[in-house]
């Protein structure tokens, strides 16, 4: 039997009896947040053949932090629209602050909830 064989592109290499893929895990570094890790999980437990696919094709990590730097920045842009919108200033910071926590804090949980419906949580 043949050491090594190629079907449907992707490379086998015979270990004992049978025949395993011979995957490289992709070159090069990736910062995944939380986002991208929540995306994850969710894309492994409902999509597994899209995972898989990216998985192959070596561009799994690529895509998760693009998920997560797209998050972050949709959540930071949100976060200064919303705050503008309802008037919270960094003179209200300085004059009362727990007022300004529990008002930044609300608009946190709302942008994240809406982050996490729209790339988070979506089948894209």
């Amino acid at each position: 039997m043949k050491e090594k064989i190629i079907e449907n592109g992707i490379e086998y290499v015979k270990s004992g009896d049978y025949y395993i893929p011979n995957l490289k895990a992709p070159e090069g570094t990736y910062n995944i947040g939380r986002y991208g890790k929540l995306h994850s999980i969710f894309i492994k437990e409902n999509r597994p053949a899209f995972y898989s696919m990216k998985m192959l094709n070596g561009t799994w990590l690529a895509y998760l932090e693009e998920i997560d730097t797209t998050a972050k920045e949709m959540v930071d842009r949100l976060i200064k629209d919303m705050a503008v919108e309802q008037g919270i200033t960094e003179e209200l910071k300085a004059t009362n602050q727990m007022k300004w926590i529990g008002l930044m804090n609300n608009i946190k949980h709302s942008v994240e909830e809406i982050v996490f419906g729209d790339i988070v949580y979506s089948r894209r």
